[in-house]
């Protein structure tokens, strides 16, 4: 898909007190994050849509993680995502938001290169159980930096044109900067290498694209 906008920030959006209460929220629960292993479809999948398989990955992911289920934390994202789905012309049929998850990059800390969703029928979820998800798929993407004191851990996007790869720096820095960006582009969090990064990272679902 070409998009005029391929993604949208605000710099220091959100102020520092706000951005040091998300930090707490992860308080001792960080954990090693962990990667999609999967990396085929089987048949049986493109009828039922596909399976994924987590496992940890040092080579592809290292970083700690938590989850932010607070409504206060969705009601704070929200606007964003609308406000840049919106003025970035993508008008992306969007539903509900996943829990936001907390990332800590120590030093040495990066995620290489991946993509957070297909936002086709087969990248739906199949969750019965779990009405703001079942049948949708990730759509919108959302970064906030939670701290600026720390070097590397540049964010960065790699997209394509007559099949070179173009990487680009977006000049999303600062503590309470918000990046919003199509699920199915191909970015990375470079190596830290002073200090540790902390970011929110939120989901936003909506019906497959046809």
């Amino acid at each position: 898909m070409l998009l005029v906008n391929q993604w949208f920030y605000f710099i220091s959006a959100i102020d520092k007190k706000t951005c040091n209460k998300i930090k707490s929220l992860s308080k001792n629960n960080l954990k090693a994050g962990s990667v999609n292993t999967r990396t085929t479809v089987s048949e049986e999948e493109r009828i039922s849509g596909r399976i994924t398989e987590s496992s940890l990955n040092n080579e592809v992911r290292k970083s700690d993680i938590s989850w932010a289920n607070e409504q206060w934390v969705f009601d704070l994202i929200w606007p964003y995502m609308l406000q840049a789905n919106n003025q970035a012309g993508w008008n992306f049929d969007i539903s509900s938001a996943e829990s936001p998850q907390i990332g800590r990059y120590k030093k040495g800390g990066f995620y290489g290169w991946h993509v957070d969703g297909g936002a086709d029928c087969l990248s739906t979820y199949n969750k019965p159980d779990n009405k703001f998800l079942d049948g949708n798929a990730r759509k919108l993407s959302m970064s906030i930096l939670l701290n600026d004191n720390f070097s590397g851990g540049e964010f960065q996007f790699c997209t394509y044109k007559e099949g070179e790869p173009h990487i680009s720096t977006p000049e999303f820095k600062g503590i309470g900067s918000v990046i919003v960006f199509p699920s199915f582009l191909e970015h990375r969090v470079t190596p830290v290498t002073k200090g540790t990064r902390y970011s929110l990272v939120a989901w936003f679902v909506g019906p497959p694209f046809k």
